[in-house]
């Protein structure tokens, strides 16, 4: 009898790049799908997760969206085209999503920010931006506040608690 393993699509699943702190420091107003202009083995390391937005930020230079200071680690199966780390990525939007994106961003503490780096159903690499305002200290100590009050509801719904 033959070993139940995964099948060859289950194994090749593409996962989801998060920047979780971006939530926790900002308060995200409104969000977009933008598409990313990368090279081949970028989409390679993108693929197998190698890749990181807790430092990166958008910005909008001369007419464009830029993804600035993104973090995707060279594909360590490239030869000779390999990619720089940390260079600047063009994102892909309407001229109207970007008009607007940079008029609200020049308002006072709005950033445009990247939340979620993501393969969709056709199988391209999409950026969801969102438009965030920074957090003062007491708002992020009732965010954690909220998170703790949350897990004990969970932990006394599970019956987890001693008492």
């Amino acid at each position: 009898m033959a070993k139940a393993g995964k099948t060859k699509k289950e194994a090749q699943t593409a996962r989801a790049i998060e920047n979780r702190k971006v939530r926790f420091d900002f308060a995200i107003d409104s969000t977009t799908e933008a598409g990313i202009e990368l090279l081949g083995s970028e989409v390679k390391s993108i693929f197998n997760g190698r890749a990181h937005l807790t430092d990166a930020f958008c910005r909008v230079l001369q007419g464009e969206m830029w993804l600035i200071n993104a973090d995707v680690e060279p594909y360590e199966k490239t030869s000779i085209f390999q990619h720089e780390r940390r260079r600047d990525r063009k994102l892909l939007l309407h001229r109207k999503e970007i008009n607007t994106l940079e008029r609200k961003s020049l308002e006072k503490g709005f950033t445009i920010v990247p939340l979620k780096m993501y393969f969709n159903e056709k199988g391209r690499v999409k950026v969801l931006i969102g438009l965030g305002k920074g957090k003062a200290s007491h708002d992020k100590r009732d965010t954690i506040a909220k998170r703790d009050e949350n897990r004990e509801v969970a932990r006394v719904r599970a019956g987890r608690i001693d008492g």
